[in-house]
């Protein structure tokens, strides 16, 4: 394959990924920030009929790209799959880096667009943005931010974090007074209290049926610098400003939340992680043709629940598009 004449491409191939089974991998070779040296990575799976539509996924928190059975859902729809592995996560992360230090989901813009204009190089004309948690805070903010785009078409959030899963006192106190002092203290470290069982629900190895690398998903939480937490709360306040998104979105979450701390089966049940009342409202609050479903007994991660649930996922999603495209085909 020739390289795509595009900044910010290192490498003159994509390269076979990790995850082998068609899946390969390109390097971005982003402008240096406040720790250095900085690269992304795209991983592609193409559909294997020729096809001018495709996805990208961008992963959360604590996270990287290894849904294998996601790329070949969306492969047997029809779709080229695409999946960044973000700066300072999995496949991109530097020896020299704290894993997923930003100061500003801003900075992400810069993997995204990149990543986009090369699907579009590649004879892609109908492309949707897929984030998850995390990234599903982040894609919503970059549609917002990018109206009127010719390299995107439509978003898709699986259970986007919209809001910090806390009581109303340390919401509405304690983060901003948190994000305060991470535009002057971006490197001090905070430990985010919440249980650490989420990941364990899900490894093979414990309690879930999914194999992932937990060098780069480790199972127990990591500390955050104030720098993260200033950044997600600064998405976030834009999110409860009424953002206007010009593309169709979707936004799924789970029917409950699980509160527990020590393990039962509650927690392939229900999101372990985001209140889910939090991403119901807050999706109000964005304008334009907006999705909202709730997927009963889904997990956090509503595309690793269990098989029945993770079916009805994809239908769901699936159906949304033939339904908001049709429509949006309609009215133009």
């Amino acid at each position: 394959m020739q390289k795509a004449k595009i900044r910010g491409i290192t490498n003159d191939n994509y390269f076979p990924d990790v995850l082998g089974n068609r899946f390969n991998k390109l390097t971005l070779s982003l402008a240096d920030d406040y720790e250095g040296e900085v690269v992304s990575t795209l991983i592609r799976r193409n559909s294997e009929s020729k096809t001018p539509k495709a996805i990208l996924y961008v992963h959360g928190f604590n996270d990287y790209f290894f849904q294998e059975e996601m790329a070949k859902e969306f492969n047997e729809k029809g779709y080229n799959f695409y999946a960044l592995d973000l700066r300072k996560y999995g496949r991109s992360y530097l020896s020299h880096q704290k894993m997923n230090n930003v100061r500003s989901l801003l900075e992400y813009d810069e993997e995204i667009n990149i990543a986009l204009q090369i699907i579009k190089s590649e004879n892609n004309d109908h492309v949707l943005l897929k984030g998850h948690s995390t990234g599903g805070l982040i894609v919503t903010n970059y549609a917002g931010n990018h109206l009127n785009s010719n390299l995107f078409h439509g978003v898709i959030c699986n259970s986007p974090f919209y809001e910090f899963n806390l009581n109303v006192i340390e919401r509405k106190i304690a983060i901003p007074i948190l994000s305060t002092l991470g535009r002057h203290l971006p490197n001090k470290e905070i430990a985010m209290h919440k249980s650490n069982q989420y990941g364990y629900s899900l490894h093979k190895d414990h309690h879930g049926e999914w194999d992932f690398s937990i060098t780069w998903k480790p199972l127990e939480r990591p500390k955050v610098n104030l720098g993260f937490i200033r950044a997600i709360h600064k998405a976030q306040e834009r999110i409860k400003h009424n953002p206007i998104i010009d593309v169709p979105i979707l936004v799924m979450y789970s029917s409950k939340s699980i509160h527990e701390h020590c393990w039962s089966d509650k927690f392939i049940e229900g999101d372990a992680v985001l209140n889910v009342d939090h991403i119901r409202n807050y999706a109000k609050h964005i304008k334009g043709n907006v999705t909202s479903c709730q997927i009963e007994n889904g997990m956090h991660d509503l595309m690793l629940s269990k098989k029945p649930v993770r079916k009805k996922v994809y239908a769901t999603v699936f159906e949304w598009i033939d339904t908001a495209f049709k429509i949006k085909a309609q009215n133009t």
